[in-house]
């Protein structure tokens, strides 16, 4: 017996070793681009009232506060001014705007392993935010956050099979020039990650020189123009049903630039927006409604994401309460309402209203990361590493995040009815002929790679080998993950020629490798 023993302590080893590599993406159980769309918040009936409701508003009540060239596009297009100032959209534009919009697009990555399809229910998730600060858990510690961090965050992303893009989740709080602040976040994060990414401009004149450094990045306007690889979220109204100037016109530069555009409405239900669901995603159906109208007047079949992304408020405090069930609620009532449209759509889940990565935060991470998936959101932002109700961002949660996300993904894909999978010749062959088990059996050892997520830091020992493994900490464990990626070069580093061509045009902060 004790010969047999290192046999099989070995045998379990090396089969624990081969269940820990990668497997080809073809037998993948989970993958960017699932199909979700099962979870239906609302009737079809409620989903045309909302409709009805939103096209209502646009008539009606319209949008303030369009820049000069808004007011020209859009009613050059069809919408009209009143003498209030107010840009009204008959029900009409909207409907042939909606007739004629992309059904799909394609957000390249750098490389095109991580190109994401928008169409249908296909579920992505990513980062997204403007925190201003970074979580520290070695001392439970928040400072401000600075372009190495958001480096960094880049980095950690381009390792994580569950992150599908990134888009910038904080702000560079070292660099006081808003010009080079925002071309040094896109270097920060396109020199990080292959990726997808996502970044902000507060002011038209920032775009021009962001995309001379992509173009530098991609080999030239037309390899840009071709394959862009970053896409301007843009918060181009203002809740309640205004527009944002700045915004407006830092869209309408993106667009001739060639740069996707997320149409980003994002309310405070109970402040900015009406505190009942139902009214809150009216609103914001209304104000991207607007905005689609607005980029198909300034090129039509530009491609934009619907990116409905109401908050919640606690209504004792006035706080934000992003990690809510009535969150989940409104992120999943908008990803139907992108699928009633058939629009390419975004919205907020997985971020905490925790101030560090524990209990509260995992409950409410996946709660909306859930709800989100299973909705058939294209694009779930803000899905990983935000804390303190966005003001606060945590490497360790970030690579925590990937394992809740997994598990999600999971719920998305769903239960597959098959003649296989029903198993009826399995359990006649164990009950009469086998052992009784189906442990070891063919059919388990087959499907147990294909069907099973395993999470990296979860875990899933019995007391007795935590005990033995010196009870691992789950943050330890995370942070000892975040600094073997950040010990080693990036896999994502720009070629040191065009680096130093970078550098020689533009004040790039973080310093060279």
């Amino acid at each position: 017996m004790n010969e047999q023993t290192p046999l099989r302590t070995g045998g379990r080893a090396a089969r624990r070793a081969a269940r820990a590599a990668p497997l080809a993406d073809h037998l993948r159980p989970i993958r960017a681009g699932m199909e979700g769309g099962r979870y239906n918040p609302l009737s079809e009936a409620e989903v045309q009232r909302i409709h009805v409701a939103a096209l209502d508003a646009l008539e009606t009540i319209g949008l303030a506060d369009a820049p000069p060239s808004g007011v020209a596009y859009l009613t050059a297009a069809g919408a009209l001014q009143g003498e209030d100032g107010r840009i009204r959209f008959p029900r009409a534009l909207v409907e042939d705007t909606l007739a004629r919009a992309n059904r799909s697009l394609t957000l390249h990555g750098r490389d095109p392993a991580h190109d994401l399809e928008l169409s249908g229910a296909r579920v992505h998730y990513g980062t997204a935010g403007a925190a201003v600060n970074l979580v520290e858990i070695d001392g439970e510690t928040y400072r401000e956050c600075g372009v190495q961090d958001l480096h960094d965050a880049a980095r950690i992303a381009d390792t994580l099979d569950n992150i599908h893009f990134l888009q910038r989740p904080m702000v560079c709080r070292d660099i006081p020039d808003t010009m080079e602040m925002e071309y040094n976040s896109i270097y920060a994060c396109v020199s990080g990650t292959t990726k997808h990414v996502g970044a902000s401009f507060s002011e038209p004149e920032c775009v021009a020189p962001a995309i001379e450094m992509l173009h530098m990045i991609a080999g030239g306007e037309d390899k840009w123009r071709e394959r862009p690889f970053v896409s301007n979220s843009n918060c181009f109204v203002v809740p309640p049903m205004k527009f944002a100037p700045e915004s407006c016109l830092v869209m309408e530069e993106s667009i001739k630039h060639g740069m996707p555009v997320l149409l980003l409405s994002a309310g405070m239900a109970g402040a900015t927006a009406p505190s009942t669901i139902a009214g809150a995603i009216v609103q914001a159906t209304a104000e991207c409604l607007a905005g689609l109208v607005y980029v198909n007047a300034v090129k039509p079949g530009a491609p934009a994401i619907f990116g409905t992304w109401p908050f919640g408020l606690d209504l004792r405090t006035g706080a934000m309460s992003i990690g809510s069930g009535e969150q989940a609620l409104l992120t999943a009532g908008c990803g139907q309402m992108h699928r009633f449209y058939d629009l390419p759509g975004g919205s907020a889940g997985g971020a905490s209203d925790s101030k560090l990565p524990n209990m509260q935060a995992g409950w409410e991470q996946m709660c909306s990361n859930l709800t989100a998936g299973l909705s058939g959101v294209n694009m779930v932002y803000e899905a990983a590493g935000m804390h303190a109700s966005l003001l606060g961002f945590c490497h360790e949660s970030l690579i925590l995040a990937d394992d809740v996300i997994g598990q999600a993904l999971r719920c998305v894909r769903g239960i597959e009815v098959t003649d296989e999978t029903l198993a009826l010749d399995q359990i006649a062959d164990v009950c009469m002929n086998g052992p009784g088990h189906y442990l070891g059996t063919e059919q388990t050892l087959s499907r147990m790679q294909s069907d099973m997520v395993y999470p990296t830091f979860g875990d899933r020992t019995s007391p007795k080998e935590w005990v033995e493994l010196g009870k691992p900490d789950l943050l330890a464990r995370a942070t000892a993950r975040k600094e073997e990626i950040l010990a080693s070069r990036p896999a994502a580093a720009l070629d040191p020629g065009l680096d130093a061509a970078i550098r020689a045009q533009f004040n790039i902060h973080l310093p060279a490798r």
